[in-house]
Formats: C-alpha cells, sequence, structure tokens
C-alpha cells in the first residue's frame, strides 16, 4: 500500500487552474493545426503581425512576450511556409521587418484568436502589484521543481515538429 496523502485544497486548487490554463493552450494549438494547419505558437505570431505594420523580430518577441530566439523559430517556420516574408526597412536598409504575405493575411483573417492572446490579457488585466506577486510566485513554483535555467519556448511551439514528422 502507498503512503497515505492528506487532502490539501490550496494544492488541488493551484494544480486544478494549472491543469485548466495548460488544456486551454493544448486545445488552441490543436484546432490551429487541424483547422489552419499551422501550430498554436504560429497562429498566435501571425495574429500579432496582422494587429499592424511590419515589424522587426525584436518588436514580435517585445508583443508575444517571447525571447526573441524563441519568437525566431516559429518566424522561421511561417517564412517556410510562405506565410511571413522578411523584408529590408525602407527607412533603414539595416533593418529586417517581418511582414505578411498575401497567404498570411488570408490564413491570419480566418483565425478566431489564439488562447495565449486571451492568457496576456487575463495577466494584463491583473492590476500590477498581483500580476508582481504571481511572477514571484510562479518563479518560486519553477526554481522548486529545479527546472534548468534555459529559455523558455513559446507554448505548443513543438507541436508543429511532430505534425511535420507525422506528414512526412
Amino acid at each position: 500500500m502507498g503512503p497515505h496523502i492528506s487532502h490539501d485544497p490550496s494544492s488541488q486548487a493551484v494544480l486544478d487552474s494549472l491543469r485548466k490554463i495548460v488544456q486551454v493552450l493544448r486545445e488552441s494549438s490543436r484546432r490551429a493545426e487541424q483547422r489552419l494547419g499551422i501550430s498554436g505558437a504560429q497562429l498566435f505570431v501571425l495574429e500579432k503581425l496582422a494587429d499592424g505594420s511590419s515589424q522587426s523580430l525584436n518588436d514580435l518577441a517585445s508583443r508575444t512576450f517571447t525571447h526573441q530566439s524563441s519568437v525566431s523559430t516559429v518566424v522561421t517556420r511561417l517564412v517556410e511556409q510562405g506565410l511571413v516574408s522578411r523584408q529590408r526597412s525602407a527607412g533603414d536598409s539595416r533593418k529586417v521587418e517581418l511582414v505578411l504575405t498575401p497567404r498570411g493575411r488570408r490564413l491570419a483573417a480566418q483565425t478566431t484568436g489564439a488562447a495565449q492572446e486571451q492568457l496576456i490579457q487575463s495577466i494584463r488585466r491583473m492590476p500590477v502589484r498581483t500580476r508582481n506577486e504571481l511572477a514571484l510566485l510562479l518563479d518560486e513554483l519553477v526554481s522548486g521543481m529545479k527546472v534548468t535555467e534555459r529559455k523558455p519556448r513559446m507554448f505548443f511551439d513543438d507541436d508543429r515538429k511532430r505534425s511535420s514528422r507525422r506528414n512526412a
């Protein structure tokens, strides 16, 4: 017989909330994959690019609250699929801008919203003090899990890799 586990309502509540968040993100990514043929991370990037004019990779990383190297990986796949193009800036030829292709714009117009955007908006609606406390608590949680120091990828960015292998 295993050890007796006492009921801990607060731990249960935390885990249930985390499960709900992951579930919504996973389901959003699956819908994007099935309906549009792109991952949830790619959908999120397409939507951010569709929100405005051309953007640099750093601008896009800032708008997705993601490290530049992580968003770069997603952008590379979107470029390979012909949904995004890299163009020299008209104002500064040293700067590369990301622009939706006509095909990328059509695809972005078919979207109903990535779950990542809902998560971001939910976090941003919190009072600053609450967001800061949540950030500290989540950092403590991650540290307690002894997660190695590495830059986090975009949510479900690896879904596309698995799908590509399946289709090959």
